[in-house]
């Protein structure tokens, strides 16, 4: 067995096979791939890794890996699309669900070092998969089956098309059918803007927004257009006081922190509670993770989730009563 490399050296990464998702590994039963060691920097750890690329079928654009193998394991997704393997979801949505809290650090030095521990931790795991195993940990029935709920249950090799073409869109493509770009005017939907990195570590991904939006509309959970409102309300919970709802939000949520909370009122006629935070994107952030998750839980028993209503205006309220009584 070869000795132990010094992390401190370590600043590359070799693999034999990619991790792909079926559907950026295409249709097609035979792929062919070519395989170049040190091909490119990883778009997450920027240490050179073994890039692979493929034709993923007829009609369809080559792809390559993106990420090397091991920021792949750490996270659990497919070095192409960076989407989950299990769920096919944006890490967003995933982690969202699972309650999961992004440790991994920002500065290009720390990530380096960052990614040779877990590469190390991972050699001496029998999985190989730092998510799976932490998954199992803290997700719950009820996440598990959302998320299946929200995955696709089919391969969408839609997402393998040629991109658009560029001239196409300026009015000078001169090639006509034989450009192997896509002829068509983009839609305007808000998810144009995509960035590998944040779909990595699940941060301001459009696209997981859009899921988890649709998601809490289904589920009766609309986020109110009045951005003053930072209040949830528990339903249907047990007998129970503060200490008992705060210690399960902060199970569940464990992305934060004591301080982003306001104040936390128990209504034991009514079996709910009011949470009040400190500003309006942690509440969205928690009412996403707890709709995920199909509630919350407290002593055993799960609860429904639901917005605030914002408090009427005391000027509209004293024109309305001023109005009244001059008609009277």
């Amino acid at each position: 067995m070869p000795p132990k490399r010094d992390l401190n050296k370590v600043g590359t990464e070799q693999s034999d096979f990619p991790i792909l998702c079926e559907t950026c590994l295409g249709e097609n039963p035979y792929v062919r791939m070519s395989k170049q060691e040190y091909g490119k920097e990883c778009k997450i750890c920027v240490r050179p890794f073994t890039v692979f690329r493929w034709n993923p079928g007829s009609g369809a654009r080559f792809k390559k890996t993106e990420i090397c193998t091991t920021c792949a394991k750490i996270k659990n997704v497919c070095q192409t699309c960076l989407l989950d393997l299990e769920y096919g979801l944006p890490t967003q949505v995933r982690d969202a669900a699972l309650g999961r809290i992004n440790t991994a650090p920002t500065s290009d030095i720390n990530k380096q070092f960052y990614t040779q521990v877990m590469e190390q931790q991972m050699a001496n795991t029998s999985s190989g998969m730092m998510a799976d195993t932490h998954d199992a940990q803290l997700a719950s029935s009820a996440a598990k089956e959302m998320l299946k709920e929200m995955a696709r249950k089919d391969p969408h090799y839609k997402r393998n098309r040629p991109h658009i073409c560029s001239f196409f869109l300026k009015g000078d493509c001169k090639r006509g059918n034989e450009c192997p770009f896509r002829h068509e005017i983009p839609a305007e939907n808000g998810l144009e803007k995509q960035n590998l990195q944040d779909r990595y570590y699940g941060r301001n991904d459009p696209v997981a927004k859009k899921i988890l939006r649709d998601n809490a509309e289904s589920k009766g959970l609309t986020p109110p257009e009045d951005k003053s409102v930072t209040t949830l309300i528990f339903l249907t919970l047990p007998v129970c006081g503060e200490p008992d709802v705060r210690s399960s939000l902060m199970s569940a949520c464990p992305f934060i922190q004591a301080k982003q909370i306001k104040t936390i009122t128990t209504v034991a006629a009514s079996h709910c509670a009011f949470v009040i935070f400190q500003d309006r994107a942690t509440a969205e952030r928690v009412a996403d993770s707890l709709t995920a998750q199909g509630g919350i839980e407290v002593l055993g028993k799960r609860g429904k989730v639901v917005w605030g209503r914002p408090r009427p205006a005391k000027k509209a309220i004293t024109a309305s009563a001023t109005a009244t009584a001059v008609s009277a």
